[in-house]
């Protein structure tokens, strides 16, 4: 059975979760995006197109089946990071995308006429949905998705294509709802319905360009790291415990903080020839540099 191929082939990568979402179109995820967009509740980094994101037809016309996989990357927790745990290790869009490849060449040498688009982060569907209609996880109410061995850290992608994969089930239960990630939120965006109001995110506002609004500039300063948050996960009861990851390419070369006198004394030219090959460098030195001096009260608003 080609499935059971495929799960013994992403075993051998050190990918241990791998499910079939089936190819909808989605109607209740296209509902709640609607919901969102209406009560404009959207930041700009998502794809504008609902339809894009809801129906995976309009993507690749012939997909007959989605494989999603799970790509863990806790390495355990550490007192002096001031970057998201998922910034760590080399960009994931590269190593993710390079077993996605490998999934997609082995299958196109095992099926005949195998045709695969294959994304990670940056694709239209919405990659959280998939994993739980997958079977891959369930739902915390601050929207993450969980898994009973890797908590809600890991990264996720996916494979378009055209080979008719049987459909996973999705698992029928949710977080504890304890609501503690609502409380610890900095930017309070939890809405305690499965979904989150994505504008105060204070992730997000690591991201965004410019200067910070005096709110923006508040919620920033409830932590330390300069970019990214990791408060909702860090406070999450499914998160205590988890295994570490067994992918070795998020286990080597680690970054855990940037100093903020270093980032002043080099160029923008430099920043980038040291961490091009990191997830944090996207927005570039500036506003990293921002962040540092908001949090550290060099900028006053």
């Amino acid at each position: 059975m080609m499935k059971e191929k495929l799960k013994e082939f992403c075993k051998a990568l050190n990918i241990e979760k791998v499910g079939i979402a089936p190819i909808g179109p989605y109607n209740d995820l296209y509902k709640r995006l609607m919901m969102r967009k209406d009560n404009e509740q959207l930041t700009g980094f998502e794809e504008l197109d609902i339809n894009l994101r809801t129906d995976p037809r309009l993507t690749m016309a012939n997909v007959k089946s989605i494989i999603v996989c799970l790509f863990p990357y806790y390495v355990g927790e550490k007192e002096e990071a001031n970057l998201s745990k998922y910034t760590y290790a080399q960009d994931y869009h590269m190593i993710v995308r390079d077993k996605l490849n490998e999934i997609g060449t082995y299958l196109t040498n095992n099926i005949a006429n195998f045709e695969y688009m294959s994304f990670v982060d940056t694709g239209p569907l919405v990659d959280r949905y998939l994993a739980y209609l997958a079977s891959l996880g369930y739902f915390g109410i601050n929207s993450h998705l969980i898994t009973d061995d890797y908590g809600s850290y890991f990264f996720i992608g996916y494979i378009l294509n055209n080979y008719d994969f049987k459909p996973d089930q999705p698992m029928d239960k949710t977080c504890y709802q304890c609501k503690t990630c609502i409380k610890k939120c900095p930017g309070q965006i939890i809405l305690g319905n499965f979904d989150i109001d994505p504008r105060k995110c204070r992730a997000y506002i690591t991201q965004i360009k410019g200067d910070l609004t005096e709110d923006e500039i508040e919620i920033l300063k409830k932590t330390d790291m300069v970019f990214g948050c990791d408060i909702c996960q860090d406070v999450c009861p499914h998160n205590r415990g988890v295994k570490h990851t067994e992918i070795e390419a998020f286990k080597n070369d680690l970054i855990y903080s940037l100093k903020h006198e270093d980032l002043e004394g080099i160029s923008n030219k430099e920043f980038m020839r040291r961490y091009k090959n990191r997830a944090f460098s996207w927005r570039g030195k500036k506003t990293i540099l921002r962040n540092f001096n908001y949090i550290k009260g060099h900028i006053d608003k």
